[in-house]
């Protein structure tokens, strides 16, 4: 007999499905708090987790976070009368294996649990190639903003297809993010989601990577690997930044996407792959395909449906909502407890500009925590916000115009005390622009 879980302040209604649940053969525990449920799921397992999404100390989405923290699989299914896309969306995000709106449909319910059951067996990987460096905590927060809305509509729409799908955005506006929430939302969500850095796959290295190869296949193939491609079998691959794959290998993408066939480097056969590729870029690539540096044919088959990510500036009314979700993060990656941001601190936020859009604001919230001894941020916490505030002085700007780019960098970096934000700032330059001059000069 399975464990079920019931996380319901309802007491009627919990009563109810407990009874349901009873008489179908399962072993239900009902309790009404946050609290008392991490006291159960700590104490015994459980095969699927009903939780509600409002309760009395919390709700469902901080329990899904606690559950990723302790590193629970629990299968989780989220329960509420508030049945908005948005909270699908965000505790799909934090581990949910699904999300059902009051009032229940008993058959609905009991064919999610076992869906739930099995998606949990399966244990799909993320998965990361090309020395991407991501994010551990994928939280997608929506906001509320008007753009934001109008971007959760296009996801929400072009998700369940089989669109190849274009996100458009400046750099640190959460592109990986949103391609995160299309794999959750469509029928491939059970499968693996692979995200490859563009801009870190060398031509020598994409086939390979993307591909696979045999053992033996060149000097260093002393095994067989699976490449991109295979390992996302009936999955998502994603493809940020790409407007920075060489001209060849943009060549070998489009026959890839053409023939759905993949040929490992040293095999004789091809391989039929059925994956869904999301690509994002920070970029122009209609400039970049008039420059002769982007593929129009590749561009074409890429874009069949675009979202715009809005820049943070764009957004201002989700400010707030942001500034709280990061604190949140902070005080459980530092081990702090500071309550919240003081509201002469909070109009500080409101006031900068957020070049570095959710990037630079979750950077500057991090620090403030780690030097809030109080029990909340305050404006001298922010002392990287006034320097930013300022625009540079001539004699400080230290814009990439001449041939002594690295000098120039590595007088930036010694400014700004290793600060990138602060450096890009003084250089006049994203931070997306900075880590790759950084790259090239092998400053990185």
């Amino acid at each position: 007999m399975q464990n079920i879980l019931i996380i319901e302040d309802d007491l009627s209604f919990g009563v109810m499905l407990q009874g349901w649940l009873r008489k179908n053969g399962f072993a239900p525990t009902l309790c009404s708090h946050v609290e008392q449920a991490k006291r159960e799921i700590a104490g015994r397992a459980f095969a699927v987790i009903l939780c509600d999404l409002r309760l009395p100390d919390g709700d469902g989405i901080m329990l899904l976070a606690w559950m990723r923290e302790q590193r629970r699989s629990t299968p989780v299914i989220i329960m509420t009368s508030y049945a908005e896309i948005q909270s699908a969306v965000l505790a799909i995000k934090l581990g949910a294996s699904d999300f059902i709106a009051k009032p229940l449909n008993p058959d609905v319910l009991k064919q999610k649990m076992e869906q739930a059951q099995q998606s949990a067996a399966a244990q799909p990987q993320e998965q990361h190639v090309a020395v991407k460096v991501s994010p551990q905590n994928h939280t997608f927060i929506t906001g509320k903003s008007a753009a934001a809305k109008q971007m959760l509509e296009h996801v929400r729409l072009v998700a369940p297809t089989q669109l190849s799908v274009m996100i458009l955005g400046e750099s640190g506006t959460g592109k990986e993010y949103v391609a995160r929430a299309i794999h959750a939302g469509s029928r491939r969500s059970a499968a693996p989601f692979l995200a490859v850095d563009c801009g870190s796959l060398s031509k020598e290295l994409a086939s390979s990577e993307l591909f696979g190869h045999l053992k033996g296949a060149f000097t260093s193939a002393i095994a067989d690997k699976k490449g991109v491609f295979e390992q996302a079998e009936a999955g998502t691959v994603f493809f940020d930044e790409v407007g920075n794959l060489s001209y060849d290998v943009q060549a070998q993408l489009l026959r890839v996407l053409q023939e759905r066939k993949v040929r490992p480097v040293g095999s004789a056969t091809d391989l039929s792959v059925d994956v869904r590729i999301i690509t994002a870029t920070n970029e122009n690539l209609e400039t970049a395909i008039a420059r002769g540096r982007f593929r129009e044919d590749l561009y074409h088959r890429l874009n069949e449906f675009s979202i715009t990510v809005p820049a943070l500036r764009e957004r201002a009314g989700d400010i707030d909502l942001f500034a709280a979700h990061f604190l949140e993060e902070a005080n459980a990656e530092l081990g702090k407890q500071v309550r919240g941001i003081a509201k002469d601190a909070l109009q500080m936020l409101r006031a900068h500009r957020w070049s570095g859009n959710l990037r630079e604001l979750r950077n500057v919230v991090r620090r403030a925590a780690l030097f809030a001894q109080s029990g909340e941020i305050l404006p001298e916490h922010l002392p990287i916000l006034a320097t930013l505030r300022q625009p540079p002085a001539a004699a400080d700007s230290l814009a990439l115009r001449d041939p002594n780019e690295r000098q120039h960098i590595e007088e930036a970096l010694k400014k700004a005390h290793g600060n990138k934000s602060l450096a890009a700032h003084l250089l006049q330059v994203d931070r997306k622009t900075l880590y790759n001059k950084m790259h090239r000069h092998g400053l990185a």
